[in-house]
C-alpha cells in the first residue's frame, strides 16, 4: 500500500510517499480503507521529534482518518462495508489501508462526507471538551478563540452555538482569514493588531468568558486581561512556538482561570469518554445543528505539503489528505 512515512526527523520536508507492507491486524482491530485522513499540529512537532509522545521511525503520519470498513471483529459496533472515521493515535493514518481500536472507531453520518469526516475527530471532539468539561460553557456565555482561521480555530466557530455559546469572537491575522471565520459563523471578527481594545469595545468593557487558545506566544497576558469576572482561559496548544508564563497575582484581580486542555490526555486516562463525547457529538451533525468542516483537501503525494501548511500557519480550516 501506498502511505505517507518519516523516516528522518528533519520536519515536514521529510514526508515520503512509499509502498510498504499492509498492516497485519491486532485482536480488536477494525480495518479500513482509508479514503481520506486529517492533518493536526501534533503531526508537525512528531516530523521534528517534538511531539510528548515519540513513535519509532519510520512511521506513517497522521492519527485520524475516515473510509470504508473492510474487516471488523464479530462483536464489533461496525461491519464491513460502513462509512467511518476513527482514530489511529500515534501516526498510522496517512495509508491506504490503516488499523484502529474498535472502540476509537465511529459511524459516520450520512449528511458528511469522507473527506469531512476526517477533520472531525481531532478538531471537534478537541473542542467539544475544552468548552463542555474545561471551560464549563454557560447558555449564553460569550467566546472568543484566537487562530480561529486554523483547524481547531474553525472548529469552535463551527460548534460553539451548538453547545451553547451565545457570542462567538474570532481573532485572526488578515482579512483573507477573517473571510474564512465569518463563513464558519464567527459572531465577530477582530484583527490581532489591536485585538484586545477590540474586544473590550465589542464586550462594553465587561470581556469575555471564555478564551479558547491553540495560539500561546506573546498574546496570552492580553488574553487574562480579556476576560470578564470569572473567565476561564484555555490553554490548547502552542502553534506560535513561544511558550507563555503567567504571574498568578492576575488570576486574582479578576477571579479567573488558567486551565489546561489536553483533550488526548483525557481521553487515553478516562475509558469510554471517547464515546460518551461522540454521543453527544454525532447527533448534532447528523441533524445539522454543527456544520461539518469543509477541509482544505491535498492528495497523498503533497502530503509533505499539507502538513508543511500548519507548520508555515498558511492553512486555513481543517488540512486533509486524500487516498482514495
Amino acid at each position: 500500500m501506498r502511505a505517507a512515512q518519516v523516516s528522518k526527523l528533519e520536519g515536514p520536508e521529510a514526508i515520503e510517499i512509499v509502498d510498504i507492507p499492509e498492516p497485519v491486524p491486532y485482536p480488536g482491530a477494525v480495518v479500513i480503507d482509508v479514503h481520506a485522513a486529517g492533518v493536526a499540529f501534533p503531526d508537525v512537532l512528531m516530523t521534528r521529534g517534538l511531539y510528548q509522545m515519540k513513535p519509532e521511525l519510520p512511521f506513517v503520519v497522521g492519527g485520524e482518518v475516515a473510509g470504508i470498513v473492510r474487516e471488523a471483529p464479530a462483536d464489533a459496533h461496525v461491519r464491513a462495508g460502513d462509512r467511518v472515521l476513527a482514530l489511529t493515535m500515534l501516526g498510522n493514518a496517512m495509508a491506504e489501508v490503516a488499523l484502529a481500536p474498535t472502540q476509537m472507531v465511529f459511524a459516520l453520518p450520512e449528511n458528511v462526507s469522507l473527506e469531512a469526516g476526517a477533520g472531525i475527530i481531532f478538531n471537534d471532539l478537541t473542542v467539544h471538551f475544552c468548552l463542555r468539561n474545561r471551560g464549563r460553557l454557560a447558555a449564553g456565555e460569550t467566546v472568543l478563540v484566537h487562530g480561529a482561521a486554523g483547524g481547531v480555530g474553525t472548529s469552535t466557530l463551527r460548534m460553539a452555538a451548538a453547545l451553547g455559546a451565545g457570542r462567538v469572537i474570532a481573532v485572526v491575522s488578515t482579512e483573507d482569514k477573517a473571510r474564512v471565520a465569518r463563513a464558519n459563523g464567527a459572531t465577530d471578527v477582530v484583527l490581532t493588531d489591536g485585538w484586545l481594545a477590540a474586544v473590550k469595545e465589542l464586550t462594553g468593557g465587561r470581556g469575555v468568558d471564555i478564551v479558547l487558545d491553540p495560539v500561546g506566544g506573546d498574546r496570552f497576558t492580553d488574553s487574562l486581561r480579556s476576560l470578564a469576572r470569572g473567565g476561564r482561559l484555555l490553554v490548547v496548544g502552542f502553534t506560535a512556538g513561544e511558550i507563555p508564563t503567567v504571574k498568578v497575582n492576575r488570576l486574582l484581580l479578576n477571579n479567573v482561570e488558567v486551565v489546561g486542555a489536553a483533550w488526548g490526555e483525557w481521553v487515553m486516562s478516562h475509558p469510554g469518554y471517547l464515546q460518551e463525547q461522540w454521543a453527544e457529538v454525532e447527533p448534532l451533525l447528523a441533524a445539522g445543528k454543527i456544520a461539518p468542516p469543509d477541509p482544505v483537501l491535498y492528495p497523498l503525494d503533497r502530503a509533505a505539503d499539507a502538513v508543511a501548511s500548519l507548520d508555515n500557519r498558511t492553512a486555513t480550516g481543517k488540512v486533509v489528505v486524500t487516498l482514495r
